[in-house]
């Protein structure tokens, strides 16, 4: 007996929401006819989908399975529909775009309306994630990485490379005094980034920057949220480090120890190899570069 692609669509949603009610909003559906569907299709398979729970639904070892062919294959079809719709002559239709919570927050998001005013036909989707969403399964279109991509089979483009400021508040300065060196800065506050699996290498270099061996270097508190560092530094609780697409003195802050060498951040433009021909994508990768280039925009470094 064929699979039925209808309960099949009603599957793949229920997977990804986790749950009947979820999954029948997004669908337009109630829950009891979503319910119907996947007790409908375990009896034609056979085998449970889900396990039941309280608090949701759990994919079986079975529905493990199922769902790893449906994905790829309704990421497929997303990606040979958006093939078959793409205008070269225009950019039109949804374009997803993931980067990093702090890019995305801070620099990317202030700008959209420039760009959505330029190309109004495109609809955008920011999705700011600081894990790598897989490209290859469309959970977006492109991306802005903040690394080299690691997946061997996507399209990158150099856009920017970054560098970073120590900053601190005037009231903080004024009442714990002025480093002159990296080394002084062992006798003050650091706010440094959480010990999640952050986008950026080297994220918490202040912590060893001129460090005496054996010296103390206090950090007094870790925060996953780039925006969140930027209202504690504000608000006089340390000193911390903030890459330059930040305008310090527009936040607020005074930038301190400008001679102290930093690491650089590396940006880039991700895309799939399907997406190459791609107006939507062309066009937002331009507008990028651009911004980028602006001498208002930040004090990156552009890509030729």
């Amino acid at each position: 007996m064929p699979l039925d692609w209808d309960k099949l669509r009603v599957f793949h949603a229920v997977a990804e929401a986790g749950s009947f009610t979820h999954a029948g909003e997004n669908l337009n559906l109630s829950q009891s006819a979503v319910s119907r569907q996947i007790q409908a299709l375990e009896e034609a398979l056979s085998v449970p989908l889900f396990h039941r729970h309280a608090r949701g639904l759990i994919l079986t070892e079975q529905g493990e399975t199922l769902y790893r062919t449906v994905r790829e294959v309704f990421a497929k079809l997303a990606m040979t529909e958006a093939q078959l719709t793409e205008s070269r002559e225009r950019a039109a239709g949804r374009l997803k775009v993931t980067t990093t919570t702090g890019f995305g927050a801070m620099w990317l998001a202030p700008r959209l309306a420039r760009f959505l005013s330029r190309h109004p036909e495109v609809t955008l989707t920011l999705l700011l994630d600081d894990t790598d969403l897989d490209l290859a399964m469309r959970e977006a279109d492109v991306a802005i990485r903040l690394h080299a991509p690691r997946q061997p089979d996507l399209i990158q483009r150099h856009l920017a490379t970054f560098n970073w400021r120590i900053v601190a508040s005037a009231e903080y300065l004024k009442q714990a005094g002025v480093p002159q060196r990296a080394e002084d800065l062992d006798a003050h506050r650091l706010i440094v980034y959480g010990t999640y699996r952050p986008p950026v290498e080297d994220i918490n270099w202040l912590v060893d920057a001129g460090r005496r061996s054996g010296g103390p270097r206090r950090q007094v508190i870790e925060m996953n949220s780039l925006p969140a560092i930027i209202a504690a530094t504000r608000s006089g609780l340390g000193i911390a480090a903030l890459p330059d697409y930040i305008d310090e003195t527009r936040e607020g802050l005074v930038r301190i120890l400008p001679h102290v060498k930093t690491p650089r951040v590396e940006a880039y433009y991700v895309y799939p190899e399907e997406m190459r021909n791609s107006k939507r994508v062309a066009v937002f990768r331009d507008f990028l570069v651009a911004e980028l280039a602006a001498p208002a925009t930040g004090h990156a470094s552009a890509a030729e």
